[in-house]
């Protein structure tokens, strides 16, 4: 029997047929547990990774001598360190609850398989969501007004303007990017390219080689989260009119995608061993991306492929971790 849809509209909605398009719900007060759900905290390795990476290319060009520890008491390079760390987090779950928020006022998360979001699954008023997403990304904007204030790079309001800017439109206003395969995009460019390369230049006041590569690999690893949680939803995205890229190219095209974004940070791994062999202990992380590899290319269980996603992230995470502190360990 085919699908019927209630679609009278909320109320308090807007009268956008793709925002009515959500059914009515009787509204369940969130709990603490579903608002941290809301935060998606297994993405917020997508904004350590590229702030631990930033400090260790920064740590090993910065030409200055001394150990980490002296490198982090001079100029103020640890408060700048830890503030880019916030921005970087604040601005994910900014992006988490924006999407949330989003998602769920045009309808889009009611055919969703994975975790029941807030506003999608009625537990939570559409404009409170909006609320807390607009404050995280205020905690984002402060932390990046105290590194202009402490740097003196003024033109660096510009860039943090721009990263807010893109990530209420990834999902928000009226054409959304991430609405036509242009996700990726804003993950590569923010969460490595600008996240990375930012860090490293608040503390030294340039941008190495090292660095791009970094920022390469950071940002190749936040496409393959992205990627392989819209594999899951390719059905329900394609469904509910969403063109994510892998929408558009189907999904056989997209589990090679989500292998190339996976694997490519361990052949760019190849520039740091070159210089620096103990960076090779990196590869070690290799024993969570493989199975995600695995997983992601094979299976279209929903279940499992967030398994795939979780492992993706977590393999991002040690790569990050053993790749940045391999860096600033160096003899």
């Amino acid at each position: 029997m085919a699908r019927t849809k209630n679609t009278t509209p909320v109320k308090g909605r807007s009268g956008n047929p793709a925002k009515a398009a959500a059914p009515q719900r009787t509204r369940q007060r969130a709990t603490a547990r579903d608002w941290i759900g809301g935060a998606r905290l297994r993405t917020l390795t997508l904004g350590v990774v590229p702030v631990v990476l930033g400090t260790g290319v920064a740590f090993v060009d910065s030409g200055e001598p001394g150990d980490l520890g002296s490198y982090l008491a001079r100029d103020h390079h640890l408060a700048v360190a830890l503030l880019a760390l916030a921005v970087a987090l604040f601005l994910q779950i900014g992006v988490n609850y924006s999407n949330d928020y989003s998602d769920g006022v045009r309808g889009t998360d009611e055919f969703r398989v994975g975790p029941a979001r807030l506003t999608g699954a009625g537990r939570a008023k559409p404009r409170t969501v909006l609320t807390v997403a607009l404050a995280f990304f205020g905690l984002a904007a402060v932390a990046g007004l105290v590194i202009v204030l402490l740097t003196g790079l003024w033109w660096l309001l510009l860039v943090g303007a721009a990263a807010i800017v893109a990530a209420w439109y990834y999902t928000g206003g009226r054409k959304p990017y991430g609405y036509n395969a242009l996700g990726e995009v804003f993950v590569f460019v923010f969460f490595g390219l600008v996240a990375v390369l930012g860090t490293q230049y608040v503390q030294i006041r340039e941008v190495t080689p090292s660095g791009w590569a970094a920022a390469v690999a950071a940002g190749f690893f936040a496409c393959a989260v992205l990627m392989v949680n819209n594999i899951r939803d390719v059905d329900e995205d394609r469904q509910a009119g969403k063109r994510t890229l892998a929408v558009v190219v189907g999904r056989p095209v997209a589990r090679v995608l989500f292998a190339l974004f996976l694997m490519l940070p361990y052949v760019v791994l190849l520039w740091f061993v070159l210089l620096y062999f103990r960076t090779g202990f990196a590869y070690f992380s290799l024993l969570l991306a493989l199975p995600a590899l695995a997983i992601g290319v094979s299976s279209s269980k929903p279940r499992e492929l967030i398994t795939a996603l979780q492992l993706s992230s977590f393999a991002s995470l040690a790569y990050g971790v053993v790749l940045g502190l391999t860096l600033v360990l160096l003899p």
